[in-house]
């Protein structure tokens, strides 16, 4: 269960404070258990991550872990970002079209928790596909402490690496991008983190 003033902390952060609440609501009334995780307000099932709130620049928003596998007939969730496999979220800019689609919030929030009871799990057929950029390959053979880091890293901070040098177009800016990436990848850390 979640700290009761980490959870306030986040319900009263600047942005989408009413939208927050609202969006926890409907989320507490489905039973999931609430939890602050990476700094947020997640919901889960047992042991199981099912949803978590995002506040953003221009939009709040309800995600779903596992939401690439629920059914979305009209096409409501949307995916965070180019290489999410897994994630899809619902966006709202304001409270009242949160309280107008209650009853979609609803309906993915009842499919996801099934996802959970029947076992459902997302298969991340990217994360063996890997395409290493010349520049890192090259970086890791030139740097030993650097090409043993590497290795040692999850395979998600190993996949977050490589999307982030790879998303460059230019050479340039791909070893840039690795060089200053070095003092990170030897401290075992991903690229979101401090």
């Amino acid at each position: 269960m979640a700290d009761d003033a980490q959870v306030e902390d986040l319900l009263n952060q600047k942005n989408w404070q009413d939208e927050r609440r609202k969006l926890r609501d409907i989320l507490l009334e489905s039973g999931l258990d609430e939890r602050v995780k990476w700094g947020k307000l997640s919901y889960a099932l047992g042991d199981c991550n099912v949803a978590i709130i995002y506040g953003m620049k221009s939009s709040c928003s309800v995600g779903f872990f596992k939401g690439s596998l629920l059914e979305d007939e009209d096409g409501d969730l949307i995916r965070p970002g180019k290489h999410s496999q897994a994630m899809r979220r619902l966006h709202f800019t304001s409270l009242e079209e949160i309280e107008n689609r209650e009853e979609t919030i609803r309906r993915f929030i009842g499919r996801a928790i099934q996802a959970e009871q029947d076992g459902l799990e997302v298969a991340f057929s990217e994360k063996d596909n890997l395409d290493y950029p010349d520049e890192l390959l090259n970086a890791l053979d030139d740097d030993p402490k650097l090409a043993e880091a590497f290795e040692e890293l999850t395979l998600g901070r190993q996949r977050g690496w490589v999307l982030h040098f790879s998303d460059a177009k230019q050479s340039e800016t791909r070893s840039r991008r690795v060089d200053n990436a070095r003092s990170k990848i030897i401290a075992g850390k991903g690229r979101n983190e401090r």
